[in-house]
C-alpha cells in the first residue's frame, strides 16, 4: 500500500491538471467566439458565469445525492471527465448559436463538479496527515489547468480558435483515463450506503467548520472574477502598445503563478498552521484589491506584471488551506459531500461577483472596478479570526495540518 500511496498524489495532480483545462477553455478564446457569434459586450461575464452556474448545479446534485461518498470516487471522476470533455468540445461545432455555447458551458461546469471536489475527496482518502500539503499540490494543478487554455491560445497563432477547445477536451479525456487506471479507492474511504440529504449540511453545526467555510466564501468572491478579468486588466493600460503584448501568454503566467503559490502555502501550513497562512494570503490579496486603481495605470509594464503576478499568487494561495480546514472538521463518512456543498456555495458567490463586475465595467471603467472585490477578503478575514479564537479556546486542539 505504501508503494501505491507514493505515486498516488502525483497521479491525482496530473489528472486534475488535465481535466480542469476545460474550465477556462471558453475564456481563452472569448474574443474569437464573440466575433464569430457577434455577441454583445457582456459575453465574457456570461460565458464565465455559465460554467460557474453549471458547477454550482453539479455540486448541489452531487452533494445532495452523496455521489462521491456512495460510489467509487475514481469512477465518478473518470465518467465526469469524459462527459465534461464532450460538452466542452461541442462549443467548436460550426454554426453553433450563442445560447447553445452558453448551454454547453453550463454542462461542462456541471460535470466539473465530479472532477475538482471529487479529486480532493480522493486525496483526503489517502492522506489524512499532511492534507494541507497534498491539497496544495491538487489545487495548484487546478490553477495551472485553468490557466492552460490561455497558453494554448498563445501557441496557436494562425490556427483556428476551435483547436484550443478541442485540445483542452483531449487533455480532459486523458486525465480521466489516467485517474481510472492508476488510482484505486483510498484506504481511508468510508463508503456510505444510505442516501441522507441532510448529511451534506451537517458540518455547518461545527463552529470551526462553519468559520473555515465562511473564510472560503470570502475568498471566492475575489478569485474567479480576478481570473476572468486578467486579460481585461492587461488590455486596459493604454500606455502600452497592446499589439505588442502577448495577452494570452501573460494571462497564463499570471494565473498559473497561483499554482506555485498553492504548493508553497501547503508546505508553509505544516510549519505555521493552515489557518494562519490562509489568513495572511487573504490579507495580502485584499490589499491588492485596494491598490489596483493605482497600479493599473502605471507607466511601467514590469511594475504592472509584477503586481499582477503577485496578486495571482496570493489570490489563490489560501484555497487549498480552506479546503483542508473544511475537510478536517467534516465527519469522515460525509467528507466528500461536505467538501462538495462548500464548493457549491462558494461558486454561487463567484457568479454574483462576476456579474456585478461585468455590469459595473461600462460605468466605472477598469481602473476602479476591482475595488468591488475587496469586501470578499474582508468578510473572509473576519471569519478566519473567529476560527482562530475558537481554536485557542479549545482545551484539546486538533493537530494542525
Amino acid at each position: 500500500m505504501q508503494s501505491i500511496a507514493a505515486r498516488i498524489l502525483p497521479t491525482i495532480v496530473v489528472s486534475q491538471f488535465m481535466c480542469t483545462s476545460v474550465w477556462f477553455a471558453g475564456n481563452a478564446v472569448v474574443s474569437d467566439i464573440t466575433l464569430a457569434l457577434s455577441a454583445d459586450e457582456h459575453f465574457l461575464g456570461d460565458l464565465t458565469s455559465a460554467v460557474q452556474l453549471g458547477f454550482i448545479s453539479g455540486t448541489l446534485v452531487f452533494a445532495l445525492l452523496a455521489i462521491a461518498d456512495r460510489f467509487s470516487p475514481t469512477r465518478v471522476f473518470f465518467i465526469c471527465a469524459l462527459i465534461g470533455a464532450a460538452c466542452n468540445a461541442t462549443v467548436a461545432i460550426e454554426g453553433i448559436s450563442t445560447n447553445a455555447v452558453l448551454g454547453c458551458r453550463v454542462l461542462t461546469g456541471f460535470f466539473l463538479a465530479g472532477i475538482y471536489p471529487v479529486g480532493m475527496k480522493i486525496a483526503s482518502d489517502y492522506y489524512q496527515k499532511g492534507l494541507g500539503r497534498s491539497l496544495g499540490w491538487l489545487v495548484g494543478a487546478l490553477v495551472v489547468g485553468t490557466a492552460f487554455p490561455h497558453l494554448l491560445k498563445s501557441f496557436n497563432t494562425g490556427l483556428p480558435w476551435t483547436s484550443v477547445v478541442i485540445g483542452s477536451s483531449l487533455f480532459a479525456v486523458a486525465g480521466g483515463v489516467i485517474m481510472m487506471l492508476l488510482v484505486p479507492d483510498g484506504p481511508h474511504r468510508k463508503p456510505v450506503m444510505r442516501l441522507n440529504v441532510r448529511a451534506s449540511f451537517s458540518g455547518f453545526s461545527n463552529r470551526d467548520f462553519s468559520a473555515a467555510a465562511s473564510g472560503y466564501f470570502g475568498h471566492m468572491w475575489e478569485l474567479y472574477t480576478f481570473w476572468a478579468f486578467v486579460p481585461v486588466m492587461l488590455a486596459f493600460n493604454n500606455r502600452f502598445n497592446i499589439d505588442d503584448l502577448d495577452i494570452p501568454a501573460m494571462s497564463f503566467v499570471i494565473i498559473a503563478s497561483g499554482g506555485v503559490a498553492c504548493v508553497v502555502s501547503g508546505f508553509l501550513s505544516e510549519r505555521f498552521g493552515a489557518h494562519r497562512v490562509a489568513f495572511g494570503a487573504l490579507l495580502l490579496s485584499g490589499l491588492c484589491c485596494l491598490l489596483s486603481p493605482f497600479v493599473l495605470t502605471t507607466n511601467h509594464s514590469s511594475v504592472l506584471m509584477a503586481f499582477l503576478i503577485f496578486w495571482g499568487m496570493v489570490v489563490v494561495a489560501d484555497s487549498p488551506l480552506f479546503s483542508s480546514l473544511v475537510a478536517r472538521h467534516a465527519e469522515e463518512k460525509t467528507r466528500g459531500s461536505s467538501l462538495t456543498i462548500v464548493n457549491c456555495v462558494g461558486f454561487a458567490i463567484t457568479i454574483a461577483s462576476i456579474q456585478l463586475a461585468n455590469r459595473l465595467l461600462p460605468a466605472t471603467g477598469t481602473q476602479y472596478l476591482f475595488l468591488v472585490l475587496a469586501p470578499g477578503p474582508v468578510f473572509g478575514l473576519l471569519a478566519m479570526n473567529r476560527y482562530r479564537d475558537a481554536s485557542h479556546k479549545k482545551t484539546s486542539r486538533v493537530q494542525e495540518v
